[in-house]
């Protein structure tokens, strides 16, 4: 590799009594050790004597960085005697047309905040009337089909049924029994040291009947069916099926909307069932590993320790969240564009939404049922 050349700069012992640069004024250069500082200080000595005749001929090669170097030294504005070779001309010609980088004042910063949140605002109200929008052509679309139940939609009805109900069993049954079982070895664990095992019937029960399971049902449903809801809506929007619907004469709202709504009103309650007993029988299983409680007196103890009005919120939760999660799915299956972008775009702010929905409901419900079923 040849020596680099290094950058020097000094006065002109001559009559000139000139500023002289010489070298390899290029960052290969100046990024070597002890070189660029030196420049520096040297720079700042002279670059205060703004009437001083400069000299860059004598340079053997400049860059952008070597010459950003001395315009920063003379303090962006072109000395008034200045010797320089038409290559190097071109390029302080680029850094006087670049200027100076300003960055944008506090009021710029609140015009942009200002006009981000009333954008923000905006997107925000639009999908409120959509989901208005969407809720009311669902009221309309289940008395019509209650006025007239032959010529509704069974078999959109019961095919959303199997695959958001019968093909999630599997799924939900997994994760309630591991539910369960960690559950209880939590609560066996601090139960045992105090004496009190024969409170862990109480402990489980309320728990997953209340809460945990309906919760556990709605998520995995919204993680699983919602994405799925909006992914099929937002597939036919891509290939103009909603479209042609239209032309047909068949309502989006009474055929694809209402079954899904329905069928995960229906099949959720069925759900919030099995996995509370998925759960219940982890639960079993790890007391009685843990703390040797039987099943037997889990069971014999449990309708006394969970009154049955928890049973029926827990159901009345799962109606509420599938019903919920489908039309948070539908409301995004139908504002997708026509491109994949916006279609997985669409599905994950669905599921996000659904299971955000969810969560808020289920505080809604805490509240409102906070004297009941103790």
């Amino acid at each position: 590799m040849p020596d680099i050349d290094p950058p020097r700069l000094g006065k002109d012992a001559g009559t000139t009594d000139a500023i002289i640069a010489t070298g390899a004024w290029q960052v290969h250069a100046l990024a070597q050790a002890d070189i660029l500082p030196g420049i520096r200080n040297t720079l700042e000595d002279l670059g205060s004597q703004h009437d001083a005749r400069w000299d860059i001929t004598g340079m053997s090669a400049l860059d952008h960085i070597g010459a950003q170097v001395l315009w920063d030294a003379w303090g962006g504005v072109r000395p008034a005697a200045l010797e320089l070779t038409p290559a190097q001309q071109q390029t302080f010609a680029r850094l006087e047309a670049a200027g100076t980088l300003a960055l944008p004042d506090e009021s710029g910063h609140a015009a942009i905040s200002w006009a981000l949140l009333k954008h923000q605002a905006g997107v925000l109200m639009n999908h409120f009337n959509g989901a208005v929008v969407l809720i009311g052509q669902l009221v309309l679309d289940t008395a019509r089909f209650i006025r007239h139940p032959v010529d509704g939609p069974w078999k959109e009805l019961s095919a959303n049924i199997y695959h958001a109900g019968f093909q999630a069993l599997g799924i939900t049954a997994l994760v309630g029994f591991l539910i369960g079982v960690v559950l209880s070895y939590l609560s066996a664990q601090q139960l045992h040291s105090f004496g009190g095992d024969i409170y862990l019937v109480n402990i489980l029960g309320m728990s997953i009947i209340r809460e945990l399971g309906p919760l556990l049902a709605a998520i995995l449903v919204a993680g699983r069916s919602g994405s799925s809801m909006t992914a099929q809506l937002g597939v036919m929007r891509v290939t103009e099926e909603l479209d042609a619907m239209l032309v047909m004469g068949m309502p989006h709202g009474f055929r694809l909307i209402m079954p899904k709504v329905l069928a995960l009103a229906i099949a959720m309650p069925l759900l919030v069932i099995w996995t509370d007993a998925m759960a219940l029988i982890g639960g079993m299983a790890a007391a009685m590993l843990e703390l040797n409680l039987s099943p037997a007196y889990f069971i014999q103890k449990l309708p006394d320790a969970v009154p049955l009005a928890n049973y029926w919120i827990g159901l009345g939760k799962g109606a509420v969240f599938g019903s919920l999660i489908a039309l948070v799915a539908c409301h995004f299956g139908l504002r997708i564009k026509a491109n994949t972008e916006s279609l997985g775009q669409g599905t994950t702010t669905s599921v996000v939404t659904a299971i955000t929905v969810v969560i808020l409901a289920d505080a809604v419900f805490a509240i409102v049922f906070n004297g009941v079923g103790f």
